[in-house]
């Protein structure tokens, strides 16, 4: 299994905007090798808020094949030259191999 996990600071009272952004259906669900995908709040923070975005697959390589399909590209290009919101304050990415699971 695979881990890609998006680290999105935003100012306080928006994480409800990402959970509307990354929650709602699209098309990541119809990709092979898509298991699930999660919006985390983080609990204790003032100031700024901390959502995780947590998506699931079962390989890397299907994780790849998401990042370069032309669905995926597509909507960045739409995207590009267009401001974040203004309420996000910062962002990472990161991706793991799951090495044992319960």
């Amino acid at each position: 299994m695979f881990v890609q996990m998006k680290y999105i600071y935003v100012t306080e009272g928006h994480a409800h905007n990402m959970k509307n952004r990354f929650a709602g259906e699209g098309v990541i669900e119809k990709q092979p090798g898509f298991i699930d995908l999660s919006v985390l709040k983080k609990s204790s923070r003032k100031g700024q808020e901390e959502v995780i975005v947590m998506i699931r697959w079962e390989s890397e390589r299907d994780w790849k094949a998401w990042e370069t399909s032309d669905i995926h590209l597509a909507g960045h290009r739409a995207n590009r030259g267009k401001p974040s919101p203004s309420y996000i304050i910062d962002s990472r990415q990161e991706v793991y191999q799951v090495l044992a699971q319960k």
